[in-house]
């Protein structure tokens, strides 16, 4: 079995390059070996990397019991569970999937659209004028507390501080390279104790554990809580069966959803904040096109901007959260782009070339917005939330989020960047985050906010 190229470096080092300098490494190898690339990592199965669209699109569109997506995932697993909807395949996945899609619904999710705005508009009143602060974690806080809102549909109770503090907490574990690296390196999760870290995690999710099983457990015993809320409506869900969720699942689910739609999107709201202030142009256009609706404008309304549409597909086109879509482990033999591939092999698509391939988008270094006004992407093209029966189930909700915190923060306060110098972008657990936090000032605030209420 011919498999394409592999850099030059051994595995030992493309695995801790990786780690430490991604973008570096992915773009070094790219091009020594071009558009693939075989991966040897130890404690990974060979990995073969495409960024060929056509790649991307063989992949997506095979038969999915060509693949075992569940365990090309394991990294995971400590964090979100077993049987998290990433950890498994086959029926049990498209099981799962079909169960969380109703409380992913476009137009359920568009009913938080007025939550989100004044989430934004409280915790960014909490930000001083004239005082330069990182403005990723003001992002992380109010991503978070968006979707402890949608998940559990209350804003305050002792237990909601508690899982908030608890997940801050845990998140905080993997924000470096190096802590990153419990993750990669199996031998280094042992628990010794609370001085170790993998001590330290674990203790930390045994704390989360048991704050969601109290709250499922309560809901069993007060059926009557039912709400709208997404927890509400995964423990209402039943499959073909008539079976619902186990609280096992319900709380591998929960961890999936408080995990994904929190760092993620938190960091892709950052970056979009130094892109827009970086680029003067850019915010003056911004500006332009959210005047006119007003302070009180219709969050569906603010959605369907095309300026900020552009601004957010280019955000999460120059530097996505992720690097890759998840990875899909062959089980029966598969060609694709003329390599034949036996089972063991892990394909992955990589977000990150794909999206700086001078072919697809010219200047790829440079933050251009226009570029999605004047042509379409395919989904093979532009994947920022992966494709295929593997893709991010609540993508629709991140984006709608993502377009009403910019909107309601560039309309209602006036920021500037402490530093206009070049931000690079730092790995945190698996995901990446803008180096420094981007270091802004909040000048001035446009209009009297309302009083800061906390989660």
């Amino acid at each position: 079995m011919k498999l394409p190229n592999s850099p030059k470096a051994l595995p030992l080092i493309q695995l801790i390059q990786a780690i430490a300098r991604p973008f570096d490494y992915l773009e070094a190898a790219a091009q020594e070996c071009g558009d693939s690339f075989t991966m040897r990592s130890p404690g990974f199965p060979i990995s073969v990397v495409f960024s060929n669209p056509e790649a991307i699109q063989q992949i997506f569109t095979a038969d999915p019991d060509c693949f075992e997506t569940g365990s090309g995932n394991r990294i995971m697993q400590p964090v979100l569970g077993e049987n998290s909807l990433i950890h498994l395949d086959g029926r049990p996945h498209q099981r799962q999937r079909k169960l969380l899609t109703p409380p992913f619904h476009g137009e359920r999710m568009r009913t938080y659209g007025k939550i989100i705005c004044d989430i934004a508009e409280q915790v960014m009143n909490e930000w001083t004028t004239g005082n330069p602060r990182p403005i990723h974690p003001f992002m992380q806080e109010i991503s978070l507390r968006v979707i402890l809102r949608a998940v559990f549909g209350i804003d305050e109770g002792e237990r909601l501080e508690q899982i908030r503090q608890q997940l801050s907490s845990m998140l905080d574990s993997f924000n470096s390279p190096l802590s990153s690296s419990l993750l990669f390196f199996p031998f280094l999760q042992n628990d010794l104790g609370a001085w170790s870290p993998w001590g330290r995690f674990l203790h930390r999710r045994q704390e989360i554990d048991e704050l969601l099983y109290a709250e499922i457990r309560e809901r069993h015993e007060q059926p009557e809580r039912s709400g709208n809320d997404i927890l509400s409506l995964m423990m209402l869900a039943r499959d073909e069966d008539g079976q619902p969720m186990t609280d096992i699942e319900l709380r591998d689910e929960l961890m999936t959803l408080l995990f994904g739609g929190h760092e993620t999107t938190a960091s892709s709201l950052a970056w979009a904040f130094y892109w827009i202030h970086h680029l003067p142009e850019v915010r003056d256009k911004l500006l332009q096109e959210l005047e006119p609706l007003g302070r009180d404008a219709d969050p569906n309304e603010i959605a369907r901007l095309p300026y900020l549409c552009a601004v957010c597909s280019e955000t999460l086109r120059i530097y996505p959260t992720v690097f890759f879509s998840l990875p899909r482990i062959v089980k029966s033999p598969i060609e694709v782009m003329g390599y034949q591939f036996e089972p063991g092999i892990m394909l992955a698509a990589c977000i990150y070339l794909t999206h700086h391939r001078e072919d697809l988008y010219p200047e790829p270094k440079r933050f251009k917005p226009e570029r999605f006004l004047e042509r379409q992407f395919s989904p093979y093209e532009y994947l920022p939330f992966g494709g295929g029966n593997r893709r991010c189930i609540g993508y629709a909700f991140a984006l709608f989020e993502m377009k009403l915190v910019l909107a309601t923060v560039l309309s209602r306060f006036q920021l500037s960047l402490a530093d206009n110098s070049p931000v690079k972008p730092v790995r945190r657990g698996i995901t990446t985050t803008p180096s420094g936090g981007v270091p802004m000032i909040l000048t001035s605030k446009l209009q009297k906010a309302s009083t800061p209420v906390h989660v």
